[in-house]
């Protein structure tokens, strides 16, 4: 079995979110400042947006309007709406960035991985042969090949014209 090692996200894994911000889902939950907050697309239910901190570019996340910490205390509608917007994303990535797998996760509760516990979102993100290699592994170093905002623009294209 093989193991890959990611020191770098020990910090952010294992912080405090602060307090006085809130929940960072909440905060990008609501209307308005989507090129600012990275939100790709807004439905009834719940929002697509890009990971600040991707792996690789095009990762992204959905979150439910809803703040809850699990999937099973999430509504129904939301549930639904939440694997709806992850079939729209996994079209757009395909088509954006041709990748030769996706990833799409969940991390519930902090011991799980859960950067935010409070506030459940789904990852999916792009994956090409090689992206965990010598310089992201031994390196700690990741390689994004465009900067958010171009992603962003890209990605948001993507949807709306898979959603209209």
């Amino acid at each position: 079995m093989d193991h890959l090692w990611s020191p770098w996200r020990y910090q952010y894994v294992s912080s405090e979110p602060p307090a006085a911000n809130g929940c960072v889902f909440c905060r990008k939950a609501e209307a308005g400042k989507e090129e600012e907050n990275l939100v790709l697309f807004r439905g009834t239910h719940c929002y697509a947006l890009l990971n600040l901190y991707p792996y690789t570019n095009g990762h992204l996340m959905i979150a439910p309007y809803e703040h809850v910490d699990s999937l099973a205390a999430a509504s129904p509608a939301a549930a639904a709406e939440m694997m709806d917007l992850a079939r729209v994303a996994e079209t757009a990535l395909r088509q954006v960035y041709r990748p030769g797998g996706i990833n799409l996760g969940m991390n519930l509760g902090a011991c799980a991985g859960a950067g935010v516990a409070g506030h459940i979102h789904l990852h999916v993100l792009p994956r090409w042969p090689g992206d965990a290699n010598f310089l992201s592994v031994v390196g700690e170093t990741r390689v994004l090949i465009e900067e958010l905002p171009v992603t962003w623009q890209r990605l948001r294209e993507a949807f709306a014209s898979l959603i209209s």
